[in-house]
């Protein structure tokens, strides 16, 4: 029988394993908890979410929105694990973190195909058919093994997460429910304003509050679609409010305040909650000195403080073909967020097409790849494409998307929508 080494239980190697396991593939899924685990990591759980527990939006026009489709029509394991622990979130899909986690721990587990083997893996058999899928905390000796197969194509970027806080901490005296833009409903948001001589206050402190050094690199390189929210208040004073305390769309007694932190529900029980783009790389003492500045968070207790974790990606373009296989060792495929992708359901989504190619590299050709007319495919596409000169980590969106269409402009993205999932449908009943 087939046999296929998955590094990583992440959510691009759980996804990876789940398929090829659907297709009657051994998978040996190399996991290094609890033996070893990474400061941004809380439990010994797989596919354990850190920065948030947001898959954004679940609107089928948005692009993320359309990917968790085309992942749905291709039984994906996280989507399916998403949509059983979800909790409310406006428009987008917000999962309970530890019960998203444990379902998928628990199918793995329970997978006849799937042996988990906890150990830490130093070294990559370029002989054996190995899905890497470390995520982008890897290190040690397998973050040498990659540079090795890489070479000079080996890039990093740096993190932040955002802090969660208790519910009743919270001043409901100043705080309102809120989605926005949405007038009809009481909204799944808690939203915490300010006047504008209190936002000038906040401002201020945070542009002087003290950040935990960041030891042994030359450089911070960070992911604009992550930037931690006190370099973004170094940028000016106004930044913020195109950011995470945005304003618009969030009018409260008639009048719009100046501006806005918005919290997002954390777990099913409705007890905690994320502020919503607030990741952070301040000390301890700093963030919660300054987020007691936001009238409504002046009492609140932080139950998990904002930590800076390094992430690591590899030059794709110059690395992968737009299956996710090295070029140059094509029993090696890498997928998740160290090859490139950006973001909880665009790693998982790698891990699920990726393991695909995989199940049809085994059966002696790929013949078959989804063209960048869906958004799995534009991933992808977009990773490996050699015009870019240097990666920056995209989440999925329609500027990638490839798609002739001459018809009205309100009309596009539905037209998109149709043709992407005829698409995957085809491809699924074609070699799935």
């Amino acid at each position: 029988m087939k046999e296929v080494r998955v590094i990583g239980a992440g959510l691009a190697g759980c996804e990876a394993a789940y398929q090829l396991a659907l297709k009657g593939i051994k998978v040996k899924l190399y996991e290094q908890k609890p033996i070893k685990k990474h400061e941004a990591f809380k439990t010994d759980l797989y596919s354990e979410l850190i920065c948030s527990n947001s898959l954004r939006s679940d609107d089928i026009n948005n692009a993320v929105g359309l990917l968790k489709e085309e992942m749905r029509h291709l039984d994906s394991l996280i989507m399916e694990a998403a949509d059983k622990n979800r909790v409310e979130a406006g428009k987008s899909l917000a999962v309970d973190r530890v019960g998203f986690s444990k379902y998928i721990t628990d199918v793995i587990n329970n997978n006849p195909n799937i042996e988990v083997i906890h150990e830490e893996v130093k070294q990559i058999d370029i002989n054996t058919p190995t899905i890497i899928a470390a995520g982008p905390l890897c290190d040690g000796d397998l973050s040498k093994e990659i540079k090795k197969l890489c070479g000079k194509d080996y890039l990093y970027f740096y993190d932040a997460v955002s802090p969660i806080v208790e519910k009743d901490s919270i001043d409901f005296n100043s705080a309102y429910y809120k989605s926005r833009y949405d007038e009809e409903s009481k909204g799944d948001y808690i939203n915490c304003p300010l006047t504008k001589e209190e936002y000038a206050i906040f401002h201020d402190e945070v542009v002087k509050a003290k950040k935990i050094e960041v030891h042994d690199i030359d450089s911070e390189i960070y992911f604009e679609g992550c930037m931690p929210f006190e370099e973004m208040a170094r940028r000016g004073f106004e930044t913020l409010l195109f950011g995470p305390m945005k304003p618009v769309g969030l009018e409260h007694d008639g009048s719009r305040p100046y501006a806005v932190v918005q919290l997002r529900k954390d777990n099913a029980i409705d007890t905690l909650y994320n502020i919503v783009g607030f990741q952070t790389h301040l000390t301890f003492g700093e963030q919660e000195r300054v987020l007691k500045l936001i009238p409504a968070l002046r009492n609140v207790s932080i139950v998990r403080y904002g930590v800076m974790h390094r992430n690591t990606y590899i030059n794709s373009p110059k690395v992968l073909n737009n299956k996710y296989q090295m070029i140059n060792y094509p029993n090696i495929f890498v997928t998740g967020q160290i090859s490139g992708v950006e973001g909880y359901v665009e790693s998982a989504a790698s891990g699920l097409y990726g393991a695909l190619c995989m199940k049809q590299y085994l059966d002696g050709k790929i013949k078959n790849e989804l063209g960048a007319d869906t958004m799995m495919g534009a991933m992808a596409n977009y990773i490996s494409d050699e015009n870019i000169t240097k990666l920056v980590p995209m989440n999925a969106n329609f500027g990638i998307f490839k798609c002739l269409y001459k018809g009205p402009k309100k009309d596009k993205k539905a037209y998109y929508v149709k043709v992407a999932l005829e698409n995957i449908d085809k491809y699924k009943e074609q070699y799935v």
